[in-house]
């Protein structure tokens, strides 16, 4: 990637140079008239039901609303949206591409951003940009790389822990760091687990103790130095060893995926799972996929957070549509439905103190479950390191612990 990146920065379509230059997202009516019948196809992750069922309510609303054909391309890792996107540039094809619109944060963005391969800043000129929560460096810094407006905020992300109360009591009990979690390990052989790196969330777990290890977090926000990964990353590797003895089937196998560990939780045989989405929790009760007994907990010092975004790829040929579909998702309408954890439970990106009066009481009414713990229960966020930390952290933990 680095050496593509290198390539091919500053190389855009020409669809994309206009615009840049405020065409057509200057006229929004103008935006409107040409989404009007294109067709757009956006690259999702396609692995939970909710999430999938909530995408197919949007491509309904578009629909009917501005005349724009949205498909979800279901992905299992959104690095496939990624190699396809190069992979085209590569051979030349600066337009007609297969992807239109792509949920995406992290390496992932930094990679197409890098390699000049994403439409250039549109974002703030959407319509309901001005209902975006913009005091939330997340929201125009993606993993300390500014965004440049070229990634639309659609979605908020803590890390949030919860487990079943019927087994392990009160989650005033549970750990309150990961040095507790391993101690709590010891002491419950094989009742946790992490889903196998790279999966995205079994990476964040990762991260998230490397964040609470390292001994000078301002290091994480700059690349990786490769002379002193290992002197970094010493403390988050012994914290794993002491832990992986003590994992679900005491480490030699991992779950695959968030699903699969939420279905271990529910069928006993785990006590403790996490998930990216405060809500997860309540809207797994809300399924029947976990028991009524399940409750959230987090670390006091803090778990790790970011922003999930959609980014429209430089070889569209619907950028109008992408764009209408963008702001479609940061309307009032659209993030409310999608923080509802019997729809989804996936956190807003607005801010209340920007709303109408009508949508900030709808949001102040919103039920958010049981198991759902409030803002100031949250706690603080930690900042998302250098995405370039992501990738060498998921090698190393790969030659240590997948063999």
């Amino acid at each position: 990637m680095t050496r593509l990146a290198l390539a091919l920065l500053a190389l855009l379509a020409s669809g994309t140079a206009a615009l840049a230059q405020g065409s057509p997202a200057s006229d929004w009516p103008k935006v409107l008239a040409e989404a009007r019948g294109q067709s757009v196809y956006f690259n999702a992750w396609g692995g939970s039901q909710p999430v999938n069922d909530y995408i197919a309510w949007v491509a309904d609303e578009v629909k009917a609303r501005f005349g724009v054909d949205l498909t979800h391309v279901k992905l299992d890792d959104t690095a496939t949206a990624v190699s396809a996107i190069v992979a085209e540039k590569s051979a030349g094809r600066d337009s007609g591409g297969s992807v239109d619109l792509v949920w995406i944060n992290g390496e992932n963005f930094a990679a197409l951003q890098g390699a000049g391969l994403l439409a250039p800043g549109f974002a703030t000129r959407l319509p309901n940009w001005t209902y975006v929560d913009t005091a939330n460096p997340s929201v125009t810094r993606d993993f300390t790389l500014p965004t440049n407006g070229q990634e639309s905020p659609w979605g908020g992300a803590k890390l949030v822990f919860f487990a079943d109360t019927a087994r392990t009591g009160p989650v005033e009990a549970m750990p309150k760091s990961s040095a507790e979690l391993v101690e709590w390990a010891k002491a419950h052989p094989g009742r946790f687990a992490y889903p196998a790196p790279p999966d995205f969330l079994g990476s964040s777990f990762l991260k998230q103790i490397l964040i609470e290890t390292v001994a000078d977090r301002s290091v994480l926000q700059e690349p990786v130095d490769p002379l002193r990964f290992a002197e970094v990353t010493a403390p988050l590797f012994a914290r794993l060893d002491a832990l992986t003895p003590n994992l679900w089937r005491k480490g030699r196998d991992f779950p695959e995926n968030y699903p699969e560990m939420k279905q271990l939780l529910a069928d006993g045989e785990l006590d403790i799972a996490f998930a990216f989405n405060p809500a997860e929790a309540s809207a797994g009760i809300e399924s029947g996929e976990l028991p009524e007994t399940v409750r959230s907990f987090v670390f006091p010092a803090g778990t790790l957070g970011n922003t999930h975004f959609v980014a429209i790829p430089y070889n569209s040929d619907a950028k109008a549509g992408a764009m209408v579909v963008a702001d479609f998702l940061i309307s009032p309408e659209a993030q409310l439905r999608k923080e509802d954890p019997k729809i989804w439970g996936d956190p807003t990106v607005l801010a209340m103190d920007r709303l109408p009066p009508e949508s900030r009481a709808a949001f102040e009414a919103l039920d958010r479950g049981a198991a759902t713990l409030s803002p100031a229960e949250l706690g603080p966020v930690l900042a998302e390191p250098h995405p370039s930390w992501m990738t060498a952290i998921e090698t190393e933990w790969r030659r240590r612990f997948a063999g």
